[in-house]
């Protein structure tokens, strides 16, 4: 279970959050939680989540080791800072910053390389899906986000499926449409890599994830786990989804 805070929450707010969230998800072993606050919250997340069961990730990072990209952070930074994952291809980074499929094999390839958990996107816009086009939309993110990736590289990458139009618009996607395209992910990781890769892939829900839709969606086979937004900035509400058993 996994948290996106976005550009939500200064240190402060990091830190009351955890005094809360600590306790109620100290006893929750049936899954990982993973919490990606934004760059300047997390080493207080860090310090946070220090002796707890709760690992911290990026939003995002830079393909390049070093040198003059101005504004951007690399994987070498985000590990020593204390992350464990970081999340690459967000629809949001996808819409408003430019990402590609090229960009975000880079950008897991940077990430594989300091042993940092990939947590890659895929996922289709309102359109794509009206137009009968998404199976082959996210088809094509997972081909070509994930090319050149041998089997061994494969294994510590999660993948997560977020329909865009149904991310922070309070609209969720079916069990049954959720289930459907994780399916297709899962196909075709196979076709690529083979049908063990396929079956040890954890593959993510994300869209309008909140407590009283978690239950149905975790109950289908091929969905592992979620990616959450809004609802992972309050305490009682992300523990909520993560003790969903």
């Amino acid at each position: 279970m996994a948290g996106n805070w976005k550009m939500y929450k200064t240190g402060a707010e990091t830190a009351r959050f955890f005094e809360t969230f600590r306790d109620l998800v100290e006893r929750s072993e049936h899954c990982e939680i993973v919490i990606c606050p934004p760059y300047l919250s997390v080493p207080t997340a860090v310090t946070a989540a220090q002796g707890t069961r709760v690992s911290i990730g990026a939003q995002n990072l830079c393909w390049g080791k070093e040198g003059a990209y101005t504004g951007e952070v690399c994987a070498s930074m985000i590990k020593a800072a204390g992350c464990s994952h970081v999340i690459i291809g967000h629809s949001e980074r996808r819409q408003y910053f430019g990402e590609t499929n090229e960009t975000v094999l880079k950008k897991t390839l940077s990430a594989l390389e300091q042993g940092l958990t990939p947590i890659v996107c895929v996922g289709e816009t309102l359109a794509e899906r009206d137009g009968g086009k998404a199976a082959d939309v996210v088809r094509r993110q997972v081909r070509q986000g994930l090319a050149q990736l041998t089997e061994s590289d494969l294994s510590p990458i999660i993948v997560a499926y977020e329909p865009v139009w149904a991310i922070g618009t309070g609209r969720t996607a079916t069990p049954e449409t959720a289930a459907e395209m994780h399916g297709e992910i899962r196909r075709t990781i196979g076709e690529i890599w083979g049908s063990k890769a396929a079956s040890e892939m954890r593959i993510l829900y994300g869209g309008s994830v909140k407590p009283n839709n978690i239950q149905e969606l975790m109950r289908r086979e091929d969905i592992d786990g979620a990616l959450v937004g809004g609802a992972s900035l309050d305490p009682a509400s992300f523990a909520a989804i993560v003790k969903y058993l």
